[in-house]
């Protein structure tokens, strides 16, 4: 159990520095405007709408972010020591710098000025109508059919806090029978502050494509993310998490597998402390015959933090012999952490395979007593048991971000130990 957001009908409107004279410094102001100009009858949403329950969101103030206008007079560090067909670098949504390595045939970057494409079938809030009004511009990634880009693109996304909203939007297109991998670091300065991000993904014909985000972000910033993609016949699209950072850090994902044979994978792993709350919105929708998708998300959350993970899989009557599998697990290394775990199905067409998990529990003491017994204190014992438990998660990510995610979650269990005695009693 959690804490109740139940706030009822926002009190919150879109306004302040949300108008369309200051859409309209971003370029191409009659769209920006007629865009902003919309806002006034699309209220910010609220816990009513079941992909929002159990969210903090009656707490959103948009009075207290100025949006971005203006690209950053700054740069951040690269990730170095890995090998990349480019490396990207995004601060407050503007793409500052692209440096591509030489000799990858069938890659394709450009930076597309304009409002930003929707990535919102359905559930359109007014959150995605800002975005598009003030994203600056998109980040376009694309492959030609049949080329394979063996080393993958580096995208390195800084939010510098302040007080400032951003509005970071990317596309990926990935052509028939052709091969990208993307990995995104997402960190922010220190401060309160509002990222609304964008990705869509699109994989033609065969095409294999993968996504991976590792969260880094600052303990008072707030992310609301949306990903959509979209995957042809016979193709495969791998989108992967880990999320460590942010006051609240959320993220929708929408998966459709149009084409016969398609596949979806959505992976996470995630580590809340302190008073963090951590939100997974997937939807996963089976459009196609034979196509197959797994989801694995697992998480900790100690101290007062929680996690809130609600996902549908929906089989369309058209997904015969679809398969499809659904698991979130959680554990709790505190009493006050919370972690709330619904998975659904819906399914439309009976020749199908289909199963979900989901648990919310502390340490195992099983586990934790066979270590005892050998001789291991508690706080070391809870650190083997948590870094077992994301290990085979963990394995499925992009090797360059392996190292990263131990290193992060060895991070909060340091923390941890700094507060909790030998015997794993609070300090």
């Amino acid at each position: 159990m959690g804490p109740d957001f139940s706030y009822g009908d926002s009190v919150n409107s879109v306004s302040h520095g949300f108008t369309p004279d200051v859409a309209a410094q971003l370029g191409d102001a009659d769209q920006r405007r007629d865009l902003t100009a919309a806002l006034a009858d699309l209220p910010l949403p609220t816990t009513d709408a079941e992909e929002w329950r159990y969210s903090p969101i009656g707490e959103l103030d948009l009075a207290a972010y100025t949006p971005v206008t203006a690209p950053p007079d700054r740069t951040v560090d690269a990730v170095s020591g890995a090998a990349c067909s480019a490396q990207i670098t995004i601060i407050d949504g503007f793409v500052v710098e692209v440096d591509r390595a030489s000799g990858v045939d069938g890659l394709h970057i450009e930076v597309v000025t304009g409002p930003a494409p929707s990535t919102a079938d359905v559930d359109r809030t007014a959150l995605d109508v800002l975005h598009e009004a003030f994203s600056p511009a998109t980040l376009s990634i694309r492959v030609d059919d049949g080329a394979t880009i063996a080393d993958p693109v580096l995208i390195n996304s800084h939010h510098t806090g302040s007080g400032r909203a951003a509005f970071g939007s990317i596309t990926v297109e990935v052509g028939v029978d052709a091969k990208l991998a993307v990995v995104e670091n997402q960190t922010s300065a220190d401060g309160p502050g509002l990222n609304v991000p964008r990705v869509s993904v699109t994989v033609g014909d065969a095409g294999r494509a993968s996504y991976a985000t590792i969260q880094d972000l600052g303990a008072d910033l707030w992310q609301l993310a949306r990903q959509h993609s979209v995957v042809g016949q016979q193709g495969n699209a791998e989108l992967a998490i880990a999320a460590f950072g942010g006051a609240y850090a959320r993220l929708r994902t929408d998966t459709t597998l149009a084409g016969r044979g398609a596949n979806g994978d959505l992976l996470a792993v995630y580590y809340g402390d302190a008073d963090q709350v951590l939100d997974f919105r997937t939807f996963q929708s089976h459009a196609a015959a034979d196509t197959t998708s797994d989801l694995a998300f697992k998480g900790t959350v100690d101290d007062r933090a929680g996690s809130i993970y609600t996902g549908l899989i929906r089989i369309e009557e058209n997904g015969r012999n679809s398969n499809a599998h659904q698991a979130n697990r959680n554990i709790k290394l505190s009493d006050d952490a919370w972690a709330w775990s619904v998975p659904n199905l819906e399914i439309e067409n009976n020749e199908v395979r289909c199963s979900h998990a989901s648990t919310v529990s502390p340490v195992d003491e099983d586990q934790r007593f066979f270590l005892h017994a050998r001789g291991v204190p508690p706080r070391i014992a809870d650190r083997l048991i948590v870094a077992g438990f994301f290990a085979d998660v963990v394995d499925r990510f992009p090797e360059v971000l392996r190292d990263g995610i131990v290193t992060r979650v060895a991070d909060k269990l340091d923390r941890r130990e700094r507060r909790v005695g030998d015997d794993g009693a609070a300090a």
